[in-house]
């Protein structure tokens, strides 16, 4: 889709991820009034028209306090980056160039824009989640490096002083490995005998790896490392991975040199958010009052942007309204009670010179705290 589509209440949220597919998601998290959020308005909806191969989506804290609370977001605005409705990185404020290079980044190699009908329903292509800075590749050659492998075009991974190659792939979140994709050429110097070893706490060498116990062994065939082939792995011993070392022994043609066109590694995220989780509990929660005296809290209350609130409420004040509304998200460990960012407090005074806030969303809970104006309170 071109354009930016707002997401109109929560249930909404999930089926539009799920219409996204593998392609990049980009959803905004914004709330009515923000100025950081107004002032990038127009640069997201630029990018929505400039990058249509991405979904670009808008979700108003207010309207969908439950998918905010859910994902997290302590302030606006929020970009959270998604595939396959899984969460895969994010970014925070309303720097449009930063923005942009955060988008630029996770399409530069978009498995949805070359989507594999190959690829079993439930998994998906792995290469958004691999930690670039966290890899590297002993014996490649200066010309042909190992970021070659990680794109889809005509360049490739090629061997330096002789045949093997030992590769350490590290992931930016925990994964679950179904299979991989190894690409090489049909000249003999594709890849042939590969070990794969997981999680390693250092780096290896090749003496270590010829002589160390795999995870797993392969033989590769000359139709594994088709542009259509599929290296399965044991599932069940790849279900916790933060990072894979895969040492090349050989190629298919015992040439000098092994070369690479291309690979990545099939499976899940062990991780996923799920919105039943988050409702199960919001019942949960319902059931019970939430009854709590704020001003005994304020020493240990604590505000998304990390500083002790001590009698302060991070708000902006809508006095037509007589509402206040978290701009930062306020937490009281006393009585493990979280506000999220967006959250409207109802602002009452009383001819006795006191003042009382009720949380309506948070109802039946009612009135939570009733104190003298008189005391050391601001609203920043």
């Amino acid at each position: 889709m071109v354009g930016v589509k707002p997401v109109g209440s929560d249930p909404d949220f999930q089926p539009e991820l799920s219409g996204a597919g593998s392609r990049l998601a980009v959803v905004k998290f914004t709330m009515r009034g923000c100025g950081p959020c107004l002032r990038i308005a127009p640069a997201f909806s630029s990018m929505s028209n400039k990058y249509p191969q991405a979904v670009f989506l808008e979700v108003d804290v207010h309207q969908c306090q439950g998918t905010a609370a859910t994902n997290n977001i302590s302030a606006t605005p929020t970009f959270l980056f998604f595939r396959n409705k899984v969460r895969i990185d994010q970014y925070q404020g309303a720097d449009a160039v930063g923005l942009e290079e955060k988008i630029k980044q996770h399409l530069e190699n978009d498995p949805g824009s070359n989507e594999d009908t190959d690829i079993p329903k439930g998994y998906m292509d792995l290469m958004p989640f691999i930690n670039k800075a966290g890899c590297e590749c002993l014996n490649e050659s200066d010309e042909h490096g190992f970021d070659n492998c990680l794109r889809k075009d005509m360049s490739f991974l090629e061997s330096d002083c002789d045949e093997q190659l030992l590769i350490t792939v590290a992931f930016n979140q925990p994964v679950k490995l179904y299979s991989m994709k190894f690409q090489g050429p049909d000249n003999g110097q594709g890849p042939k005998y590969v070990k794969i070893f997981i999680n390693l706490p250092r780096s290896m060498d090749f003496e270590e790896a010829e002589r160390s116990e795999p995870t797993q062994a392969l033989e590769l065939t000359e139709d594994d490392i088709k542009e259509d082939g599929i290296v399965p792995l044991r599932y069940v011993k790849f279900q916790n991975v933060n990072s894979v070392t895969l040492f090349v022994q050989s190629n298919q043609g015992e040439e000098e040199t092994t070369r690479i066109s291309y690979f990545t590694f099939i499976g899940t995220p062990v991780q996923a958010t799920n919105m039943n989780d988050f409702k199960r509990g919001s019942q949960k929660e319902s059931q019970h009052h939430h009854v709590v005296a704020l001003e005994d809290c304020m020493g240990t209350s604590r505000c998304g942007c990390s500083t002790m609130c001590h009698s302060r409420l991070h708000t902006r004040v809508d006095r037509s309204a007589h509402v206040l509304v978290l701009e930062h998200e306020i937490r009281f460990p006393q009585s493990r009670l979280r506000l999220p960012l967006g959250y409207s407090v109802h602002h009452y005074t009383s001819e006795s010179s006191s003042a009382a806030y009720a949380f309506p969303s948070l109802s039946p809970f009612g009135i939570l705290a009733t104190w003298s104006t008189t005391s050391p309170w601001e609203f920043l």
